[in-house]
């Protein structure tokens, strides 16, 4: 995989999760990074797919519903840090407050493997196997780079 893209990727994410900071501009900047994600990502994943032109004709249509889908569950992963971080910055974070987020983010990880499993079927109709797999190790990569981390830049519950 090439590291530079997943690097930019990284950066983009980190960059756009909310350093515990907040406000319009913040908001601004989100979807700047939001949209250079986008495209940094595709490269990432089209420098590594080695598709024929008839497979990238029917992949990347699947590629960007796929991504599309993805965007709910990103939006709500990104408003549960929000509210973490508000929280955690005025230290008000109650239990019942830290079983709702973690609720939440289960939620967020049980959406993405069913629409996972879903795009999975979409892509084996159209796709060999191994292409499939291909597919779904690199966003699984990209995933890993980006959790972790945010994983690293959020601090633990007090």
């Amino acid at each position: 995989m090439k590291l530079v893209g997943v690097v930019i990727l990284c950066l983009a994410v980190l960059t756009a999760i909310p350093g515990f900071a907040q406000g319009n501009q913040a908001d601004t900047n989100m979807q700047i990074l939001r949209d250079k994600l986008k495209g940094d990502k595709k490269v990432v994943v089209a420098a590594n797919m080695d598709l024929t032109d008839a497979e990238a004709k029917v992949f990347w249509p699947i590629y960007d519903a796929y991504q599309k889908d993805l965007q709910g569950p990103n939006d709500r992963l990104i408003k549960a840090i929000l509210a973490y971080a508000d929280a955690y910055n005025n230290n008000t974070l109650t239990d019942d407050q830290a079983i709702s987020l973690t609720n939440a983010a289960l939620a967020i990880d049980q959406e993405e493997v069913t629409m996972r499993k879903a795009y999975t079927d979409k892509l084996k109709g159209v796709l060999p196997g191994k292409k499939v797999a291909r597919y779904f190790q690199i966003e699984s990569k990209i995933r890993a780079l980006v959790r972790y981390e945010m994983a690293d830049s959020i601090p633990l519950v007090p």
